[in-house]
């Protein structure tokens, strides 16, 4: 019995930009729905040296993936692409700054770490966090199925900050940051109302309005700190 062909995505999205000789990066964000953990920008520019982009055999959305098959994309991407970066912005800064200028600070950061010119920056969804730092941007609803560049970097982002929720995990081990990589779940859910947050908790989200506080500092949306 014959193997299917791993799905794909396209570079539908990118050959109107290639063909008039524009470096074209794809742009994804992964952790912005956590409670806890960094946001992290992942960005790719893909080889297209060869006359046609080098696009490993499998690669989509990382969502659609299994973490080994994930890791596996992750080294063939950084291995083939013409650059590969992450840029990430801290729990604490997502306090700080509200998340759509976190989005614009991680996203310069994993820009900065290309060390390449960009000249078109393709984006997942309908909101721009990618001006004023790359010139042209094209966003994309669905884009990390529609388009090549998007799917690898949702996943060079999806399996760095995976990796970094493993390691927090060994470090704060009451809230199962190793498994649910510090998304909603039950057990984090549990762990919460058992232990409070910890320093990698997001203390300005509205998730937090129920919690029992103990020495901790709450955020608050207008800067201000104060202590329930």
């Amino acid at each position: 019995m014959s193997r299917r062909a791993p799905v794909t995505a396209s570079t539908s999205v990118e050959e109107p930009f290639w063909a008039r000789g524009a470096v074209v990066v794809g742009v994804d964000e992964v952790g912005k729905g956590a409670w806890a953990g960094p946001l992290v920008i992942g960005a790719v520019i893909l080889d297209t040296s060869g006359g046609a982009a080098d696009v490993p055999a499998g690669v989509r959305d990382s969502k659609r993936l299994s973490a080994t098959v994930r890791e596996r994309l992750d080294l063939e991407i950084r291995a083939r692409a013409c650059a590969a970066s992450t840029g990430w912005a801290t729990a604490l800064e997502c306090d700080q700054l509200g998340m759509s200028a976190a989005q614009r600070l991680a996203c310069r950061r994993a820009l900065d770490g290309l060390g390449v010119h960009v000249d078109v920056a393709v984006t997942d969804g309908k909101w721009d966090f990618v001006s004023p730092h790359v010139a042209e941007v094209r966003t994309v609803v669905g884009g990390d199925d529609l388009s090549a560049s998007i799917a690898a970097a949702s996943i060079v982002a999806k399996v760095a900050r995976d990796a970094a929720m493993r390691e927090v995990a060994a470090h704060h081990p009451h809230w199962s940051f190793e498994s649910n990589k510090g998304y909603p779940c039950m057990r984090h859910r549990a762990g919460l109302a058992a232990w409070g947050p910890s320093v990698e908790h997001r203390r300005s989200w509205a998730f937090m309005d129920d919690l029992v506080w103990g020495g901790l500092q709450r955020w608050q949306r207008d800067g201000q700190i104060s202590l329930l």
